[in-house]
């Protein structure tokens, strides 16, 4: 019996906020979920919104990123109409820091090729970065600064998604799916703990979890967990305006004094384990970036699992079989590509033509698309 028009497998932020576009679109959705909505990577992120820094190059992936960047504003604005909360949404720049002559040239480049695009982007000497941000350490040769690289708080994100999907009639369902069920060569359900559940589309969101459930007919290490280790810090006063990075790592400065800081990248399987190694080589990250957070106390410690794929690439779109469409895979850059994954999904689902070319994100792309 066919209780929805889409079955949501997957109920991180890519997964709710499919089913938040499909429901308003008037279709029925479910989405099924085998713990809490949003607990796992979603939860586990720093909030980063930053394709200019996270960019090898321009190409299609670089322009999918900036155009999920450009509505972060409407989309926490209607987040906080739909439910009340406020996702801390913070248009504050990023700092992108060298500690070498070598890295210097290498962010110096960075900045050239953006401004080919028209991009904003600002190529700084140690002087001129400590300038930004007093408490940078004096041992930085420069820096680039990216201002229209942004924030948000992915756990305030997290629960802002799921009341909105809620609140516009998205049904949530907790099980285990082990696979996609199929008839007359379409997906026309899942296997949820031994009950097959009907619906006209499924839609895998299952991050990390995704090469576990059976029937999606997508390589079986196509999406791998990468484990990625995360330290809070607490400080009385705010000692950073902007993100800082470094080619080791990031501090993401929240506006009541908390020092998000990361991240490891680890192919351990499903371990979440946080390790002295890990913590030691994030910290080190810290004071060498902001010497001055020696005296802060560590408030929590935390692991997560990014959904990893060969080619760093996010599968978005239709799947192998038709009624089967795919919204994984998107690695470090899950909370930036919340809001244009939603779109484009939801318009394949609904047969309408995707606003943005997804062939570069197609199951069966070839190699060298990656920039």
């Amino acid at each position: 019996m066919r209780t929805s028009d889409v079955l949501v497998v997957g109920g991180g932020l890519m997964g709710c906020g499919i089913a938040l576009r499909l429901r308003q679109a008037g279709a029925r959705v479910t989405v099924l979920e085998r713990s809490i909505p949003g607990a796992e990577a979603s939860s586990a992120a720093a909030g980063i919104l930053a394709p200019q820094w996270e960019s090898d190059g321009p190409g299609p992936f670089f322009e999918l990123c900036l155009r999920s960047r450009a509505l972060y504003g409407s989309f926490a604005a209607e987040l906080r109409e739909l439910t009340g909360v406020d996702i801390a949404y913070r248009p504050c720049g990023l700092l992108r820091v060298a500690f070498d002559e070598a890295d210097h040239h290498h962010v110096e480049s960075t900045v050239g090729w953006q401004h080919g695009m028209g991009l904003r982007a600002e190529l700084l000497d140690g002087q001129g970065a400590r300038e930004l941000e007093p408490r940078l350490s004096p041992q930085a040769v420069g820096a680039a600064h990216f201002p229209d690289d942004h924030q948000v708080d992915n756990r305030l994100l997290v629960r802002a998604l799921t009341m909105a999907a809620a609140r516009v009639g998205t049904t949530f369902k907790s099980g285990h799916v082990s696979g996609v069920v199929h008839e007359g060569g379409r997906a026309v359900g899942v296997d949820l703990d031994g009950e097959v559940l009907r619906a006209d589309a499924v839609v895998l969101a299952a991050g990390s979890w995704s090469s576990l459930v059976q029937g999606v007919g997508v390589a079986a290490q196509a999406v791998r967990p990468a484990r990625g280790q995360m330290i809070q810090l607490q400080t009385r006063l705010p000692v950073l305006e902007r993100i800082v990075t470094s080619a080791k790592g990031y501090l993401v400065p929240r506006a009541d004094g908390r020092i998000i800081a990361g991240s490891t990248m680890e192919h351990v399987g499903f371990d979440k384990q946080v390790t002295a190694a890990g913590l030691a080589r994030i910290l080190d990250m810290a004071l060498e970036l902001c010497p001055e957070l020696g005296s802060a106390p560590v408030t929590e410690t935390w692991a997560g699992f990014r959904p990893w794929t060969r080619d760093a690439l996010p599968y978005i779109g239709e799947g192998p079989v038709p009624g089967l469409f795919l919204a994984t895979g998107h690695f470090r850059n899950g909370i930036l590509l919340t809001p244009i994954t939603a779109k484009l999904v939801a318009q394949s689902v609904l047969g309408e033509k995707p606003s943005v070319d997804l062939a570069p994100f197609r199951y069966d792309r070839g190699p060298g698309t990656r920039s």
